[in-house]
């Protein structure tokens, strides 16, 4: 009897330790989101400010934990226990349960509104180097890349230099659409006939991926591009120089209504020639 026991109570813990480590795999999942894995400068700031105000809610969170744990053992139903059947305030319990969420609050308000200002997609980034502009289409459901000082344009794909400051000119020539580059930083919306802006910096070399963040159709969870950072001005520009020589075109509007129908394919292309001021007659002049 005593073995048979002894043999269900290892079973449940068995069970019991399974289902801890079940749980904690699949918590760890979640550290492979690429938001907890920033390699460009806006997206750092971000994950620093998602952890300094996890760590602040924790402070209150974890004391309140403690604090029921607390009051569970010592008002419960003792011999030794002190009997008060009129008692209704503390003053010191009112000032620790107001005190402490303010505190918090007050805190969060304050990295909230700094963030905000130092972290707008508009403001232009510092750095010794020359910022590229890069003119993004959102397409159904592909991205056209437009690099308008090089004359050259890329389909669902970016390439770039490391530490140079990126200012991307986002419109949409469908529906809305979301540009989000999670390693390197901020999503913004793509709107038909609006433009948006957004300055991003990558700090790490690297081969990232870009999505579209927020649903626009069937293919949705498809729409994604790669985004290609290379250590230098030298090697990016080397790879203009290549783009320059494809066989491939964008110099007409009927050639971009070709590439801006509806496709499910997602390939990527390079065009050596883009049409004259094509990213302003998609946003004044498209016909959606």
């Amino acid at each position: 009897m005593f073995f048979l026991r002894l043999n269900n109570y290892m079973n449940k813990k068995n069970i019991f330790e399974k289902i801890i480590l079940f749980c904690g795999i699949f918590l760890l999942f979640g550290f492979r989101n690429s938001i907890f894995h920033p390699t460009g400068e806006i997206a750092i700031k971000q994950y620093r400010l998602i952890f300094m105000s996890f760590i602040a809610m924790l402070t209150l969170v974890i004391p309140v934990i403690l604090m029921t744990l607390f009051f569970v053992y010592k008002y419960r139903d003792f011999k030794m226990s002190t009997y008060k059947p009129n008692w209704s305030h503390s003053r010191k319990v009112e000032l620790m349960i107001w005190f402490f969420p303010v505190m918090i609050v007050c805190f969060l308000g304050t990295l909230a509104w700094t963030s905000s200002h130092e972290l707008d997609p508009r403001k232009k980034i510092i750095s010794i180097n020359k910022p590229i502009i890069i003119n993004v289409v959102a397409l159904d459901w592909n991205w056209l890349f437009i690099y308008p000082l090089q004359h050259i344009a890329t389909l669902n794909e970016i390439f770039i230099p490391n530490n140079t400051p990126i200012i991307f000119n986002i419109t949409s020539n469908s529906v809305m659409s979301a540009f989000f580059i999670p390693k390197l930083g901020s999503q913004i919306y793509a709107m038909n006939k609006m433009k948006s802006v957004l300055n991003l910096i990558a700090k790490f070399p690297g081969q990232y991926k870009g999505i579209s963040s927020n649903y626009n159709g069937s293919e949705f969870s498809n729409m994604k591009f790669n985004v290609i950072v290379v250590p230098n001005q030298k090697i990016f520009y080397k790879w203009v120089k290549r783009v320059q020589h494809v066989p491939y075109k964008l110099d007409t509007l009927y050639k971009f209504n070709l590439i801006s129908k509806p496709n499910s394919l997602h390939p990527i292309r390079y065009f050596s020639s883009v049409c004259p001021d094509l990213f302003n007659k998609i946003l004044y002049y498209s016909s959606r």
